[in-house]
């Protein structure tokens, strides 16, 4: 399926018969993002940069004054939004430049120096909100009457004096702001480590090649119908990982233990209910989610039977868990195939949608390369006042159409937030945050099932939808579990060493699983190389997501109009409301736990299906 007349990727370039891996400066600029639109050039960043420098102090003039009158308290936080706009867009442009290349020695430094600019912005301004929370109710609402433009910052105020019970003094708060750059450092060490210092073995691809190992290829070679490419390039990733297995356990007790020091330091009883208080998230949504699937573990472990039956193995390890299961089929798409795909998958969402589709292809809003360095993984970037951003390393495979798909949801979502509400909404909260990506990778899903050529494409695309299942509810519910309860280890005292944390979650990966996969000692040290770990508590948002987007996916393909309307609304939200009342209005509601148990009955009738297609 791939356009030779357009296609250059890692297979391209090749000394002595194996693939070479493109340094940045050699790849062609199509198949790079636009950065010049947010900058033209370094240079001009620099002067920004200076610009932005030279404004420290701006707002203390009105430090202590938020009562004087309502014009005062608008000119305040207008100014705060406008400076907050310009710092995230030099942020975006050091940052997404710094991911081109993990390795460029300038990038580093330009994030290095804005990371310290945000810092000392956010300590010498910490004093704002403490002095929000102590305006008395009808001094706000008065000033909200007398001028009408503060109102739209109504549930801007809501937010932050919601959290009047645990905020500190205005000196503790500017003294925990200027430390921001210190108590992030846990997950920066680990980006550096995984993605710029470690060097993984190279493995012999399936013609005898020699080929390198890195993040961005572990993923095909998993996938591989060659049982010793998939097993050599495990071992060739956790070999690596249990090298520097006590540093990344160092480098994660310490995000935890940042964690548990800001839970200490506020009052809250644990770092999940200080991670879950920020959006008004209920606990009850999280540890219902681990109950439902829980109680569904068996649908995951007849899976893996299944699995294992396909593929006429003995034994099934861990890394078997990617190949795909129909093995007469291998599908492989061009970027420009990729493209016409997605129109035609997600135009149940409007030609609006489209429209916007086409501009992030046209105006190169999509990083796809594969280059030497490129940080690891993908997702959706920019800011406010930018294009979104994503960054991708194509590989060609069903993987990585499901995958461009899932960015794209994320960045639709990020346009029609930014382009219908306010800067002060002009994000949305992280816990609506993987709707919208899995919502497009639904729609794909069902897209190629109404258009699969024959039963075995079908059973291919019916075998991705429950990997993906897996990847997302099961796996991710995994990860959640995990993560709380690391946290409540570090709460009590205890030490998450790499034995520790090994041990734990070896365990779990057992129970996931069940008995039809062969435990490899190996897959115990997976913790290792999760970044999300260092997100606190942002995995399990990838579960309830997923749940989310399914019931959005099925109303979209059955009522049609009125459904899309209300997901559109749901995409123009940001965060102007609580994220489980922006849900409510848009028809789904995660208090309930039959909206996880629907997903999960969706996928029990994608596993009948799959087992009805292998005979």
């Amino acid at each position: 399926m791939w356009n030779d007349s357009k296609k250059f990727d890692m297979e391209e370039v090749k000394e002595g018969g194996a693939p070479k891996q493109l340094q940045r400066s050699e790849v062609p600029p199509e198949q790079t993002w636009d950065m010049t639109t947010v900058f033209p050039s370094v240079e001009s960043w620099e002067e920004a940069f200076a610009d932005l420098s030279a404004r420290q102090g701006l707002l203390n003039h009105y430090k202590g004054r938020l009562t004087e009158s309502a014009e005062v308290l608008y000119e305040v936080v207008s100014k705060r939004e406008e400076l907050m706009v310009s710092i995230y867009r030099a942020a975006i442009y050091a940052f997404h430049r710094g991911d081109e290349d993990t390795s460029n020695p300038v990038f580093m430094a330009m994030k290095g120096r804005l990371g310290a600019l945000i810092a000392a912005f956010m300590g010498e301004n910490a004093w704002f909100e403490p002095e929000v929370i102590e305006i008395p109710a009808e001094t706000l609402e008065r000033f909200m009457e007398e001028k009408p433009e503060l109102a739209a910052y109504r549930h801007f105020f809501d937010k932050i004096l919601r959290e009047k019970k645990y905020m500190l003094s205005p000196t503790e708060e500017a003294l925990l702001a200027r430390a921001s750059q210190i108590l992030e450092a846990p997950g920066e060490i680990f980006g550096i480590l995984s993605d710029a210092d470690m060097a993984f073995d190279s493995i012999v691809n399936e013609k005898g090649e020699t080929v390198p190992m890195s993040h961005a290829h572990f993923g095909v070679y998993l996938e591989s119908r060659d049982a010793r490419v998939r097993r050599d390039a495990f071992m060739s990733m956790y070999k690596t990982f249990g090298q520097f297995r006590n540093t990344c356990a160092a480098t994660l007790q310490n995000a935890v233990r940042v964690s548990t020091y800001n839970k200490n330091v506020r009052g809250f009883s644990t770092g999940r209910e200080a991670a879950l208080f920020k959006n008004a998230v209920p606990e009850a949504v999280y540890d219902s989610l681990v109950k439902a699937v829980n109680e569904r573990l068996p649908l995951l472990h007849r899976y893996v039977s299944l699995r294992k039956r396909m593929m006429g193995v003995g034994e099934l390890h861990s890394y078997d868990m990617y190949v795909p299961l129909v093995e007469e089929v291998d599908l492989k798409y061009s970027f420009e195939e990729a493209q016409e795909i997605l129109f035609k998958a997600l135009a149940p969402l409007g030609d609006e949608y489209i429209g916007l589709l086409k501009r992030a292809f046209a105006e190169r809003w999509i990083d796809w390369a594969v280059n030497s360095g490129k940080r690891s993984g993908a997702y959706s970037g920019g800011s406010y006042s930018t294009n979104p951003f994503i960054l991708i390393s194509w590989q060609g495979t069903l993987d990585n159409l499901f995958t461009l798909a899932h960015e794209l949801g994320h960045s639709m979502h990020s346009y029609y937030t930014r382009h219908t509400q306010p800067s002060q909404y002009g994000d949305y909260p992280i816990f609506l945050a993987e709707i919208a990506s899995t919502c497009n990778e639904i729609l794909l899903t069902k897209y190629l099932l109404r258009t699969a050529s024959d039963e075995k494409v079908r059973a291919a695309v019916v075998n991705h939808y429950l990997d993906g299942v897996k990847g997302t509810i099961f796996r991710q519910t995994q990860f959640a579990e995990f993560e709380h309860m690391i946290h409540l280890a570090d709460e009590a005292g205890e030490a998450l060493t790499a034995d520790y944390m090994s041990e734990k979650y070896g365990e779990l990966n057992k129970r996931y699983y069940g008995e039809s996969l062969t435990f490899d000692p190996e897959i115990a040290n997976e913790w290792a190389r999760i970044p999300h770990f260092y997100y606190n508590y942002y995995v399990f948002q990838y579960a309830t997501g997923f749940s989310a987007a399914t019931s959005f996916a099925e109303a979209i393909l059955t009522e049609g109009q009125p459904a899309v309307e209300r997901y559109l609304g749901f995409l123009k939200a940001g965060s102007s409301d609580w994220p489980i009342d922006v849900l409510k209005r848009a028809g789904v509601d995660m208090t309930q736990p039959e909206t996880v148990a629907r997903a999960l009955d969706t996928f029990e009738r994608s596993l009948d299906e799959m087992e009805a297609l292998a005979g």
